[in-house]
């Protein structure tokens, strides 16, 4: 089963928002991620246009800093609705954060303003068919369109969880999801499955969030505390935790998505690590993954061509029944890289050998 723990950091923000603490009017200024990624010059180069992002989550409410952006969705395990209401609030909130539009010079601006919202709403609080309706959620965003599924949440592994982001990255999609939040100890699922973008949080200076998990399964982090967003019922309302991390990652995606739509899905997920600014320990790290994301460098660096075992290849390496597989994937790799380059090298001194003829 999938129990998404990253829901509950949320819920201070919607009782905040249910009380009217901020209008449109002072929203933006409160949106401080906006300006630690540079969004006015990301805008410049990519504003997500013909990229739709899945958002799998508790549904999206039609707030007005999002009107035209949300797509008719679904609602998995219910009753069927279109997935465009929202009873806790969070799904609006990584909506906005992915695609919000705002008001004008007011509102909330979201990373990819022009992307679209596929909603598609699923009981994350019930352990007996959380799993089964996130599984399902997946399949769906597959059948319908999206270039980007949007996960901010995390739990247990599952054989069909596991089954369905397999077959979503089969398809040349970008499975995005939050890493987890303390107490936790590890990355959650489906974060952990290798080939899914497993998103930490930072704090303002860039630093790790103390509320982010660590581990061998983190592949970027993106910032992640009192991020200003959308709530239900045309409110506001800030959140903090992995799950509003994932949400500006998704939004990342969405642009890079937008302005190279020649790239697959792998490729896109190399330019956010490759580009990322490294913290902590040199390379890869289980603090911050590949690095802390860099839009601008994300939308603009000209990139050598991949090489075998580039990062977000190796992610896609196939996990074992329950665990996460990633690292395990990325030391295979360099292990067949290792054997190859041996066997070459070998291959090649006995035609070097023949052809000199036998030692005298």
């Amino acid at each position: 089963m999938i129990k998404v723990r990253a829901l509950t950091h949320m819920l201070v923000g919607v009782v905040l928002a249910t009380t009217g603490l901020a209008g449109a009017d002072e929203v933006r200024d409160q949106q401080w991620h906006l300006r630690f990624l540079d969004i006015p010059s990301a805008h410049k180069i990519s504003d997500g246009s013909g990229v739709t992002v899945a958002v799998i989550d508790s549904g999206v409410d039609l707030h007005p800093d999002l009107a035209g952006n949300v797509l008719p969705g679904t609602e998995i395990a219910a009753n069927g609705s279109d997935g465009r209401s929202d009873l806790t609030g969070h799904g609006t909130g990584m909506a906005g954060i992915i695609a919000a539009h705002g008001q004008g010079a007011t509102g909330i601006l979201g990373i990819a303003p022009k992307a679209k919202i596929l909603p598609i709403a699923v009981d994350l609080n019930n352990d007996l068919i959380g799993q089964e309706s996130v599984a399902k959620g997946i399949n769906w965003a597959r059948m319908h369109g999206a270039k980007v599924i949007n996960i901010s949440g995390d739990g247990n592994p599952a054989p069909d969880l596991r089954a369905a982001v397999e077959a979503a990255i089969a398809a040349d999609i970008v499975v995005v999801a939050a890493a987890g939040n303390r107490p936790s100890s590890q990355v959650g699922f489906p974060a952990a499955y290798p080939g899914v973008v497993a998103v930490g949080a930072t704090d303002r200076d860039g630093d790790l969030a103390a509320t982010s998990v660590t581990g061998d399964g983190l592949v970027i982090a993106a910032p992640g505390i009192d991020i200003m967003t959308t709530r239900p019922h045309g409110r506001y309302g800030p959140g903090t935790g992995t799950s509003d991390a994932a949400a500006i990652v998704s939004g990342a995606v969405a642009l890079v998505r937008s302005r190279f739509p020649e790239l697959s899905a792998v490729e896109v997920v190399r330019r956010l690590t490759a580009t990322a600014t490294d913290k902590g320990a040199p390379g890869r790290d289980d603090q911050y993954g590949f690095g802390v994301l860099n839009l601008v460098a994300a939308l603009t660096a000209d990139l050598p061509p991949p090489t075998q075992a580039t990062p977000s290849q190796s992610a896609a390496a196939p996990a074992g029944p329950d665990g996460d597989g990633s690292a395990i994937g990325i030391v295979a790799l360099v292990v067949v890289g290792v054997v190859i380059a041996g066997f070459v090298l070998h291959v090649r001194a006995r035609r070097h050998r023949a052809a000199r003829g036998p030692v005298p």
